[in-house]
């Protein structure tokens, strides 16, 4: 299993600048949100994306793909009762797919909580019909482009849509397409009841990426979460995608934090 780290961690820093630290602590890929390299990627051309994806391989890191898809946007909501705004979705859905391709990229994950949870009035069987209008047609991109996009479950004080595993796992079976699974996230799945090695079980051959972290928002090995069961069960399952450094608090700065959780997660992952 490759260990990558989400560049939003260097916060700030130009791209090659965090590709190079990242690259000399020991990480082989970077996983992009893509706030951080313009306000919408449609601001970006193709000339402009080719231009990123060599920095990235200049560092000798590859491109994993691209998270946070929605963040910091206005206008997009997957289970919005207005169409236009379904479709505005669908389309700049599209667009991320595309540019996750000319970034050298294979996975996108969704996660947005804010621009998926249930509106006032809208009941969750609906949301889930206007979900998957909006996902089917981004799927069959991601196809066609080499990519899988991924659907994260999110604890519910971060949403109330697609909270658990299973509601990701069934959602992503109605879409029915190789090109659309889940993700596990170990933040995300200590909200749940269900132990998280137990979790990456029940999810084997379902999910294609994985994010490492802590429940208390930081990197592996700042909290109280043992990973070592964690790896044994993704060993367990065959799992041989990326396990990507994702965190939400910052305080130690960008160094110790791509440091201190890279040699964590090399002590617990080793047999």
């Amino acid at each position: 299993m490759p260990f990558a780290i989400c560049n939003e961690i260097y916060q700030g820093w130009p791209l090659a600048k965090a590709c190079a630290h990242a690259a000399r602590t020991g990480y082989q890929g970077i996983e992009l949100a893509p706030f951080t390299l313009a306000p919408r990627i449609t601001n970006l051309s193709q000339t402009d994306l080719r231009h990123l994806r060599a920095e990235v391989d200049s560092s000798g890191l590859q491109v994993v793909g691209l998270h946070w898809l929605l963040a910091h946007t206005e206008g997009f909501h997957v289970t919005h009762p207005d169409p236009a705004i379904r479709q505005a979705t669908r389309d700049y859905l599209l667009a991320l797919v595309d540019a996750c391709a000319e970034l050298g990229g294979r996975i996108l994950v969704f996660g947005s909580p804010r621009q998926r949870s249930l509106l006032p009035g809208v009941a969750r069987d609906q949301a889930l019909r206007w979900a998957r209008e909006v996902f089917l047609p981004v799927a069959a991109r991601a196809e066609a482009r080499g990519s899988t996009l991924c659907i994260e479950p999110l604890a519910p004080a971060e949403t109330d849509f697609l909270n658990t595993a299973a509601e990701a796992r069934d959602f992503a079976a109605s879409i029915g397409s190789p090109a659309l699974q889940i993700m596990l996230d170990v933040k995300a799945m200590s909200s749940e009841a269900i132990p998280i090695p137990d979790i990456i079980r029940q999810s084997a051959g379902r999910f294609r990426h994985f994010h490492a972290n802590d429940a208390n928002l930081k990197g592996p090995g700042f909290g109280n979460v043992d990973f070592r069961p964690i790896a044994a069960a993704l060993r367990e399952v065959r799992y041989t995608g990326w396990v990507s450094v994702e965190v939400f608090q910052f305080e130690e700065g960008p160094e110790a934090i791509a440091e201190r959780s890279l040699a964590y997660l090399r002590q617990t992952f080793s047999p």
